[in-house]
This record gives C-alpha cells, structure tokens and sequence, in this order.
C-alpha cells in the first residue's frame, strides 16, 4: 500500500463528535475537547483522525491534521458501490458493508455515513454491529474499507483470470 500525499488532495471533513472531557483540580474543574474527524475526497481517499485540545476549534484542527496521516485508498466498482461483502472489526464494534444496486444510495448510520459518502461510495448497505462506540464504529469501517479487494486483486492471489473468478 502505497503512502498518500494529502497535499495534493481536495479533501473535505465531517466532525463526527466532540466530546468534553473534566477533570478536577485543586482550583476547581477543568475542561478539554476531544473531536473526531473523518477527512476524504470523495474519490476513494479517506481518513479518521482524533484531537484533543482547550478549545473546540483547536481539537477539530488536530482531529483534521491527524485523519490526513492516516489516509487510504478504496477501491470501488462502476456504481460507487465495493465488490464483496466485508465486516469491518474494531474493538467491540463490527460493521458489515454490503454492495448495493445503482440508485440504493447510502444506508449507513451517522459515523459510517460520514466514513462512505467522503470515500466517495454512492451505492451501499450497512449494519453496526456490538459497540456503539463513535470512535470504535468510524475505526471498524475503516478497518473494513482496508479488507476490500478487486476482482482483479483476488484472482492474482489465487492464480486465476478474472473470468473464472466471477463466472
């Protein structure tokens, strides 16, 4: 897998969540933000990253600069859909990803939508298994999204032509 250069993208993002975080002090409580961030091209590119910080808008920041480091690449057919179905693991949290007709559109819950619709998958079906866990759900999709492969990928490791791949 080669490294991607997020310089050269168009990259847009979707703030999934911000959490707010206390802790006690002598002095009396303090407040942090932590923001996750999925960043993505809508062309197959896409990244999750997480910052923390003072301020909101500081943690968003970080959260955007840490999702661009963390970018991969996903492979999608014709109709913006993925080739097979995959379960995506992280945690407790699983995510099982279908492939979908043309005109399906995206039926996903809030952090696996945000994950899809920046990699640019136009056509799919989803369902979140165990956690609800915002972080382990967006991370399971990416996890999932990593397992996909092509037709074309499958019948190179098994030694076969693409015909006898998909019948």
């Amino acid at each position: 897998m080669r490294k991607i250069d997020a310089s050269e993208l168009d990259l847009k993002d979707k703030l999934v969540t911000v959490n707010r975080v206390t802790k006690v002090v002598k002095g009396g409580r303090t407040f942090r933000f932590a923001a996750l961030v999925v960043v993505g091209d809508e062309n197959g590119h896409v990244g999750v990253g997480m910052g923390k910080a003072a301020e909101i808008p500081d943690a968003i920041r970080k959260g955007k600069e840490d999702a661009k480091k963390n970018l991969i690449y996903v492979e999608r057919n014709e109709i913006g859909s993925v080739y097979h179905d995959i379960l995506g693991r992280f945690g407790a949290a699983s995510v099982l990803i279908k492939p979908a007709q043309e005109g399906t559109g995206v039926i996903a819950g809030g952090p696996v939508r945000a994950v899809l619709e920046l990699a640019g998958i136009k056509n799919i079906r989803t369902k979140s298994i165990g956690s609800n866990n915002k972080r382990n759900v967006v991370n399971a999709t990416i996890e999932g999204l990593k397992l996909l492969k092509t037709p074309e990928m499958a019948a190179k490791s098994r030694g076969k032509t693409v015909e006898e791949i998909l019948g």
